[in-house]
C-alpha cells in the first residue's frame, strides 16, 4: 500500500487513525491515574545516574557522572569471534529460556572470578542475575516490609537509594572516613535500635573502592564488621563490583570470605570487568535467602539472558579475561591520576577529594556554601556533568559534595571537564565573596606547602598542594 492508497477513501468515509496521537498531559490526566498508583510510588525516587545517562548520548557533553567502564577497549575482533562461536555451537540454546538461577557454565566462570579475589565458592551456590542492580532489588524484595530498617554507609551507592525507597525502608546511614564505614558508629546505632525494639533487616556496604567515595574499608574494620554481624546474627549485603580494579596497594579479603557465607550476601557483576551491556551479575549467600531471591527473580524476569550468559562463558573459555582486566586497570589508573592532577590544578584550597586506590570514582567536597545540585545546572551550561552529592544520601546531606567518574572518558576530556567544573566553582566562590564581603580562596597556591602528607592518610582527603607534592615525589622516586 502506498501513502496515497492509504489515504484513499470514499466521500464522507471517516479517516482511519494510522498512528498514535502525541502524548498529552493535563492536570485532569494526572488526577485520573493518581488514585490508581500504589502507595509505594509516593516514596519512589529517580536514580540520579539514570537521569543523567541521556547525557552520554550527547557529544557536546563531557559526562563525569555515570559509572561507565571503557567498553571501547574491548577488541571488536574478539567480540565478533566470540559471538561467532556462540552462533555456531549454541544457537538454539542461546535463544532459549534458561534456568532462573543461571546456566552452570556461567556459574563456573563466576567461581573463577571470585577465586581471583581469594574467595572460594561452590558454583552451585550462585544465583545469576540481570546485573548487580537486580541483586539489591531482590534482597529488598525478599527481606523488606514497609518501615523496616536498612543500614547503609553515608554516602552510599546512589543506585541503591531508589531501590531502598521503592520498598519503603527506613535507611539509617553510618558515616565513612578514610578506613570505610565507622564500625564504632555502627555499633552505637545498633545499640540504640535495640533499645527501641527495632532490628535492621540488613547492613549494606560497598567495602572496596566505595561508590561514591572511593574509600576502602580497612582490614581491621572488616574483621570487626564480620564479628558484629555474627554476634548479632545480622545479614550483611556486600556490594563488590570493583574489587579486581585495584591500581595500588595490597588486596584485602572480601567480607564473604572472612565471614564464611552464613550472614553475608555477596553481590558481584560483570559490568565493570567485562561489559555492562551483558547485564549479568550474581549473588552468593545463605541458601535459604538465595532460594527466596530465586523465587523473587522468577516473578521479575523468569531468567537472565541465555545469549549473554553463553557469550561470557565463551569469552572465559578463550582464557583472556584476566589480560583484559589488566588492560582496564592500566587505562583507569592513568585516568585516575589525570583527574587527581586536574583537580589539584583547577580547584581551590577550600576543596578536598578522596584518593582512591582503585575503582571508578573520586568524591569531591566543595566549600559548604556551594550546593552541587545547583552547581550541576551551571556545569551543564558549560557542557560538563557530574553526580551531585545529595544523590548518595537519604537525609539531605551531601549538598556540597559531588561524585566524579574517571573511567568513562579519555584523558583529554577529563582535563577539560575538570577545568570547566573549576570555572563554575570559581564563579560561585567569587559570588559568595561579593555577597558576604569575605574573600574566600579562589586560586590554588602557586607553590606547594612544604609539609609532607601523613602516611596514615594514604587514601583520605588530599588538599591540592599536598596532592601535587605527592605526585612530584612519586615521579622523582
Amino acid at each position: 500500500m502506498t501513502i496515497d492508497d492509504r489515504d484513499a477513501r470514499a466521500p464522507g468515509e471517516p479517516r482511519l487513525m494510522t498512528a498514535a496521537p502525541g502524548p498529552r498531559q493535563t492536570s485532569r490526566d494526572l488526577e485520573r491515574y493518581t488514585a490508581l498508583f500504589a502507595a509505594r510510588t509516593k516514596v519512589m525516587r529517580s536514580s540520579a545516574m539514570r537521569d543523567l545517562m541521556a547525557l552520554t548520548e550527547r557529544r557536546d557533553i563531557i559526562s563525569l557522572a555515570g559509572g561507565l567502564p571503557d567498553t571501547s577497549s574491548f577488541p571488536a575482533e574478539s567480540f565478533a569471534a566470540i559471538m561467532g562461536t556462540v552462533a555456531v555451537e549454541s544457537t538454539a540454546r542461546s535463544l532459549q529460556y534458561g534456568p532462573t538461577e543461571g546456566l552452570s557454565v556461567l556459574k563456573r566462570c563466576i567461581a573463577e572470578v571470585m577465586e581471583e579475589e581469594g574467595t572460594t565458592i561452590d558454583p552451585d551456590d550462585v544465583l545469576v542475575t540481570t546485573g548487580g542492580q537486580q541483586v539489591i532489588d531482590l534482597v529488598c524484595k525478599t527481606l523488606i516490609d514497609p518501615g523496616d530498617v536498612i543500614i547503609a554507609e553515608a554516602p552510599t551507592y546512589p543506585g541503591a537509594v531508589p531501590t531502598f525507597c521503592s520498598y519503603q525502608a527506613e535507611v539509617i546511614q553510618i558515616s565513612l572516613d578514610e578506613d570505610g564505614m565507622r564500625i564504632d558508629e555502627l555499633e552505637q546505632t545498633l545499640e540504640r535500635l535495640d533499645r527501641e525494639g527495632r532490628r535492621p533487616k540488613f547492613i549494606y556496604t560497598v567495602p572496596t573502592f566505595q561508590n561514591p567515595a572511593g574509600t576502602t574499608m580497612s582490614l581491621a574494620r572488616r574483621h570487626r564488621l564480620v564479628e558484629v554481624v555474627r554476634e548479632r546474627e545480622l545479614l550483611l549485603l556486600e556490594d563488590n563490583p570493583y574489587g579486581l580494579l585495584r591500581y595500588e596497594g595490597d588486596s584485602l579479603p572480601t567480607l564473604y570470605s572472612l565471614e564464611g557465607g552464613d550472614f553475608v550476601i555477596y553481590l558481584g557483576t560483570f559490568s565493570k570487568i567485562l561489559s555492562p551491556g551483558v547485564r549479568l551479575g550474581w549473588s552468593v549467600g545463605p541458601r535459604p535467602v538465595l532460594e527466596k531471591m530465586n523465587i523473587g527473580k522468577q516473578a521479575s524476569d523468569l531468567c537472565s539472558s541465555s545469549l549473554t550468559q553463553l557469550f561470557v562463558a565463551a569469552y572465559f573459555e578463550s582464557g583472556r579475561w584476566q589480560d583484559y582486566v589488566g588492560s582496564l586497570k592500566e587505562i583507569y589508573r592513568r585516568r585516575r591520576d589525570v583527574m587527581l592532577d586536574s583537580l589539584a590544578e583547577c580547584l581551590g584550597a577550600e576543596c578536598s577529594w578522596t584518593h582512591p586506590q582503585g575503582g571508578l570514582f573520586i568524591w569531591v567536597t566543595l566549600p559548604d556554601y556551594i550546593d552541587t545540585t545547583d552547581l550541576l545546572a551551571l556545569a551543564l551550561d558549560e557542557h560538563v556533568a557530574f553526580v551531585p552529592g545529595r544523590a548518595a544520601f537519604l537525609d539531605g546531606r551531601g549538598a556540597s559534595s559531588m561524585r566524579l567518574n574517571f573511567s568513562g572518558v579519555g584523558e583529554a576530556d577529563i582535563r577539560e571537564g575538570v577545568r570547566r567544573i573549576g570555572e563554575v566553582v570559581r564563579e560561585q566562590v567569587q559570588l559568595y565573596g561579593t555577597l558576604t564581603g569575605t574573600h574566600p580562596t579562589v586560586d590554588v597556591p602557586a607553590e606547594p606547602a612544604p609539609a609532607e602528607p601523613d602516611a596514615a592518610l594514604a587514601d583520605v582527603l588530599h588538599l591540592p598542594a599536598l596532592e601535587r607534592r605527592r605526585r612530584a615525589d612519586a615521579r622523582e622516586g
